[in-house]
């Protein structure tokens, strides 16, 4: 089996799972997290391959985190994610992508990522539930986050945090390639 085909169906799984945990049909899934009931089908019997915005979308409705979505490996306490079992769920063909290092629930979505954005490019996000927080570490070049329209410089070596609430972009207008590790926190959902 492919990754690709390993995720689709622990996402499968896992959306399924949660939904039913949660009490929510698919008509008040859908509604939470802003997407088709028929998208929810799909994904529910592995017949599609959404969108990383969609598979966002999914997990802050259901107060789960990304890495819980797409687990097929849950463990006891200690969970350790070897380098081949990274995820990059968004990549351009310039080379830019973000990578899901690994997630926990703590007691919402815990998830840390590593991004990659190339000269010149950058990747935007729909505003996460209240109380969603983001730090972001720049190890190289300099990133520039925009949040509800005003940009932030964060240049290497240097760290932010801000409530992730809103629209935000994370984008490269220098000239050489940025990197940072991005953390994520969401509230639990109740």
């Amino acid at each position: 089996m492919s990754d690709l085909e390993l995720l689709t169906q622990s996402l499968a799984r896992n959306v399924k799972r949660w939904r039913t945990e949660r009490g929510f049909t698919l008509d008040a899934l859908a509604a939470r997290a802003g997407v088709s009931r028929g998208m929810l089908i799909q994904i529910e019997q592995a017949r599609t391959n959404p969108s990383l915005g969609t598979v966002v979308k999914i997990g802050d409705a259901l107060g789960v985190s990304i890495t819980t979505l797409l687990d097929y490996e849950q463990g006891p306490k200690v969970r350790v994610v070897p380098a081949e079992q990274v995820v990059r769920l968004w990549h351009t063909d310039a080379g830019s992508y973000s990578r899901l290092l690994a997630g926990t629930e703590a007691p919402g979505p815990l998830e840390m990522w590593d991004w990659k954005l190339m000269p010149g490019e950058g990747s935007g996000s729909d505003p996460h539930p209240v109380g969603t927080v983001e730090i972001a570490h720049v190890t190289a070049g300099e990133l520039t986050l925009t949040v509800e329209g005003v940009e932030y410089r964060v240049p290497a070596g240097s760290s932010v945090t801000f409530e992730a609430n809103a629209p935000h972009a994370y984008a490269n207008q220098g000239d050489v390639p940025m990197e940072m590790m991005l953390t994520v926190s969401v509230p639990f959902v109740h």
